[in-house]
């Protein structure tokens, strides 16, 4: 099947799935015409790439997924270990949005949002850049 048809059947745009085979995690047969020819494999392998992408998997781990899930002799620890450590990594993530959310939430609530042009939230961010740019420099 062309890319079209791969596309609407595996739930990802056909941009995604050429830049898939670019990338080397998925790779077509060619038709004699020289066109991409799609098989069932293939848009299994490719909903599996669009169901670990949207679990927040990288490129990286999706390669190492994908092997792993055609290595019928793998080790489920080794499998575990990658899902494991993308938790680790969502929860640093969460814990840097509440981080965020609660600074802002400071912010918006330090800011009068009338018509004055004081703005604790430019401020802060203001002083967050000053701070970084004298930060830089000093490392210089």
């Amino acid at each position: 099947m062309n890319v079209g048809d791969a596309a609407h059947r595996s739930g990802l745009p056909a941009k995604t799935i050429r830049y898939y085979e670019e990338i080397g995690l998925i790779a077509p047969a060619r038709a004699a015409n020289g066109y991409r020819d799609y098989s069932g494999d293939d848009i299994h392998r490719l909903a599996f790439l669009r169901r670990a992408r949207n679990l927040g998997f990288s490129i990286d781990d999706c390669r190492q997924l994908m092997a792993l899930y055609q290595d019928r002799g793998r080790a489920s620890h080794d499998v575990r270990e990658i899902a494991a450590a993308h938790v680790t990594a969502i929860e640093e993530k969460v814990r840097e949005l509440q981080s965020m959310r609660s600074t802002l939430q400071k912010l918006i609530h330090a800011c009068h949002g009338d018509e004055r042009p004081d703005c604790p939230i430019l401020d802060d961010m203001a002083g967050a850049a000053m701070f970084a740019d004298t930060t830089a420099s000093a490392r210089s």
